[in-house]
């Protein structure tokens, strides 16, 4: 008698133990079918095929997937079903059949489909599971080439300048992030800084930035004012649309004329740059002159210009090293600022690096508020140091 022979009216126990391991093994088989694939659309296959096979069955269809073996009439509404569920019993798929002419099932074969059912939600289970991972193992490889790619967009060396120290330092909150950094030497010798931060984090400002970087780099070579620098940049990031208005930017630029010991700055909307003196000279905020670039059409900005005397510090950053945090705690300006300025007390082996063992102290000083607890922001800073004359012998 074959499977699709059983009387309804018998249960399992009253079959014969023949019949009884016939069934088993048919199942048994089926399981190790569907589980032999870790693709999602073979295990849907594998199943359909063994349902029509071992039970002769018209067709068999996974819903809503669309994966069919045999035929199926148009309208299957009367059609058995099947449901798959996940180990937490969320629906993964439906198996829904044709019998032959329309006949209702056997109580064998509706055991059997109910087992079969059972093992292809596991497999499916595993498959889409294997397909997250592998799609995530996808995603962090790129990830990490895009985290190498714009580690590659940052100044690679900073510029050497007789009688100034300068270094810069980017560490991004995800693998990627939005703060912007470049050092570039102008053909008329003078060293043009910016440090920037896009709204928002991650991917979509990575990008922004980069576009950023673009169009900074082709501006930074025109000979163009601070001010006429910022208009455009400010103006190009507008007309790129709503999208990039979203992903406004604020920046600080600052340009050193290494000879006259002149600074310009404009701040775009920035955290204020600070400029710490040596002797009793009073510490100078530079503060923003304008909205952020990209915010508004037709933006203006205005320049400061002040001496860098001998002694004197600055540095140029982004929020990140404001905000991070204790708890509640926020580190804040008023730290980094006392922190920054308490730095010209330090013990310093060689002030030709006095700029890059500045960062290297912010750095610990942040870590160390923090107990090293993930940061939730991009860190970004430029230090520039003018160095004594008795640096300026050790260097």
């Amino acid at each position: 008698m074959s499977l699709t022979e059983q009387p309804d009216t018998l249960d399992a126990s009253s079959l014969p133990l023949a019949e009884q391991v016939i069934r088993l093994q048919a199942l048994l088989e089926a399981s190790r079918t569907v589980h032999s694939t870790i693709e999602l659309t073979d295990v849907l296959q594998q199943s359909a095929r063994i349902a029509v096979r071992e039970l002769e069955l018209d067709g068999a269809l996974f819903a809503p997937q669309g994966v069919s073996y045999g035929s199926l009439p148009e309208q299957d509404e009367t059609c058995p079903r099947f449901e798959l569920l996940s180990r937490d019993g969320k629906a993964l798929s439906e198996l829904i059949v044709a019998t032959p002419e329309g006949r209702p099932l056997s109580l064998y074969e509706r055991d059997f489909l109910e087992g079969l059912a059972l093992q292809a939600a596991v497999a499916v289970e595993n498959a889409v599971n294997h397909e997250r991972h592998v799609e995530y193992a996808r995603l962090a490889q790129d990830l990490d080439a895009a985290r190498a790619i714009q580690q590659s967009l940052l100044p690679q060396a900073m510029p050497s300048i007789p009688g100034y120290s300068v270094a810069a330092r980017s560490r991004a909150c995800y693998h990627v992030g939005g703060d912007y950094l470049d050092v570039v030497t102008e053909p008329d010798g003078s060293h043009l800084m910016v440090v920037a931060d896009v709204a928002g984090k991650g991917l979509a400002s990575a990008l922004v930035g980069t576009a950023f970087r673009s169009a900074f780099r082709a501006l930074a070579r025109q000979s163009l004012t601070l001010r006429e620098l910022a208009g455009r940049l400010s103006q190009q990031h507008w007309d790129e649309g709503q999208e990039a208005r979203r992903r406004y930017v604020t920046a600080i630029f600052l340009r050193l004329d290494p000879v006259s010991g002149e600074l310009e700055l404009v701040n775009a909307g920035h955290n204020p740059a600070f400029l710490v003196s040596s002797g009793t000279a009073p510490i100078r905020l530079i503060e923003a002159s304008g909205t952020p670039l990209g915010m508004l059409p037709g933006a203006r900005y205005s320049v400061e210009r002040l001496p860098i005397e001998p002694g004197t510090r600055v540095l140029l950053y982004t929020d990140g090293l404001t905000e991070v945090f204790r708890g509640d705690e926020e580190f804040g300006q008023e730290r980094l600022l006392d922190a920054f300025q308490s730095i010209d007390t330090l013990p310093v082996a060689d002030n030709a690096h006095q700029a890059e063992d500045t960062l290297t102290s912010l750095w610990t000083t942040l870590d160390t508020f923090t107990g090293g607890a993930p940061q939730q922001d991009d860190m970004s800073a430029i230090a520039l140091c003018r160095l004594t004359s008795k640096s300026k012998e050790k260097a």
